[in-house]
């Protein structure tokens, strides 16, 4: 680093100021740290956060579900940035194990988003620390992640004309599932549910449960594309501009007035990332699952029978805290007849992420095994016989925990529920 001036700290320390007087360079007690001095504005910049309203009281540490697996913790994380250390901090482990959960988001007097900024920080570590990261095994399974979406539009690699495969399994597959023009509603499926088995029974739950109601409805296929929002948590937003623009114009294609997912963070991501990367208006309006349910039941399109059982429902985080949806899903429970319902301790804007969100399973998948296990354990005090929630992800990792516990419940999406509340179903 070229330097203009040296000068002594103390007898032990030196500072150091680069030429163009953009970084400085501290030495003491034997260590050396690198000062970047715009990086707080840049971070800022990018991520849209005002990181001079924190003032350092800690509640976003220690609502944090993954904060004793970090060096630094969300607000030591504000700290590094405003204090300049950007090689400190774009190296650390730490920026990937954010859940993206917004727990700390929640409880932030100020409503700084560590998401948004754990969101930066990625991104510019993949961007300007690239060749340095590529030895970290975490590292390298999001770079194979990003791929796999950048070349095959999918998270799993899968070949993806084979989208609507979870649809051979039903007994009747509904007309105009792939592609009709002119259909009212836009389901979009999402990865999770397209390729991974045990979530198959999230959208063939779902379409069934349209078809009853007589909603006009079809799916992209093999058309739809990776929403993009795990390429924004692996560091590489950048690139998600083509897998957006053309889910868009597929929509666009068909003329469908809205698009309705099952998935949280497919929904999260077409309701505020996408007319954000796209700098305009959708056009289309974007709801979830849930709000879908609700809706069906107040117009008294669809009939259930009764189910005597005992739920309690776990809230997903780019749901709840993301987007507020909590009464939906929770009025789609009491109109069931029969369910009784009990929340868990905590719920709605404090409820616990099951740890499958942000890519953290990517990078840290013991990590997530932990998490899953404090939000199953709180479940089971309800004494419920079905744990319901509203995300293939959370419906995965719980679900897997459920199996670790050997436990007696049923883990199960409220598209499912619904559906075997159906009269029709068997």
């Amino acid at each position: 680093m070229a330097r203009v001036s040296e000068v002594h700290v103390e007898d032990e320390g030196r500072l150091s100021q680069s030429e163009d007087l953009s970084s400085m360079e501290i030495s003491s007690g034997g260590m050396a740290y690198n000062v970047d001095l715009g990086f707080a504005a840049k971070v800022e910049e990018i991520s849209g956060e005002d990181l001079s309203r924190c003032y350092y009281c800690l509640k976003c540490s220690a609502g944090c579900p993954s904060a004793l697996a970090m060096t630094y913790r969300p607000a030591e994380m504000v700290r590094l940035v405003q204090l300049g250390l950007k090689d400190e901090l774009l190296s650390s482990p730490s920026i990937w194990y954010c859940l993206h959960c917004e727990t700390c988001g929640a409880r932030c007097p100020n409503e700084i988003s560590i998401a948004r900024l754990t969101q930066t920080l990625r991104q510019m570590a993949m961007e300007e620390k690239g060749e340095d990261l590529k030895g970290e095994a975490g590292i390298q399974a999001l770079r194979t992640l990003g791929e796999n979406i950048l070349t095959t539009h999918n998270i799993s690699a899968d070949d993806n004309s084979h989208r609507l495969m979870w649809s051979e399994n039903l007994e009747q597959v509904p007309r105009g599932l792939e592609r009709e023009k002119g259909a009212r509603t836009l389901y979009f499926v999402g990865c999770v549910s397209s390729f991974f088995p045990m979530t198959y029974v999230i959208p063939q739950a779902f379409v069934q449960i349209l078809e009853a109601a007589g909603e006009s409805f079809t799916a992209l296929g093999g058309e739809e594309w990776c929403c993009g929002y795990p390429l924004l948590m692996a560091g590489m937003g950048t690139q998600a501009g083509e897998t957006i623009g053309h889910n868009v114009a597929q929509v666009r294609e068909l003329g469908a007035e809205r698009v309705v997912t099952t998935c949280p963070a497919c929904y999260h991501m077409w309701k505020h990332f996408y007319p954000e990367i796209l700098g305009e208006d959708l056009g289309v309006e974007v709801v979830h699952s849930t709000q879908v349910l609700a809706e069906l039941l107040e117009q008294d399109r669809l009939k259930l029978k009764s189910m005597p059982n005992r739920t309690t429902y776990h809230d997903p985080c780019d749901l709840g805290r993301k987007n507020d949806l909590y009464d939906p899903p929770r009025r789609v429970l009491q109109g069931i007849p029969g369910l009784s319902f009990g929340e868990m301790s905590d719920n709605r804007q404090d409820a616990l992420c099951c740890g499958g969100g942000g890519n953290v399973e990517t990078f840290n998948p013991d990590l997530v095994g932990e998490l899953s296990q404090r939000r199953f354990r709180q479940a089971l005090e309800t004494e419920a016989q079905i744990i319901v929630s509203a995300c293939p992800q959370c419906e995965r990792t719980l679900t897997a925990e459920a199996r670790r516990e050997k436990a007696r419940v049923k883990v199960m999406d409220l598209v499912e529920l619904v559906w075997r509340a159906l009269d029709t179903a068997e």
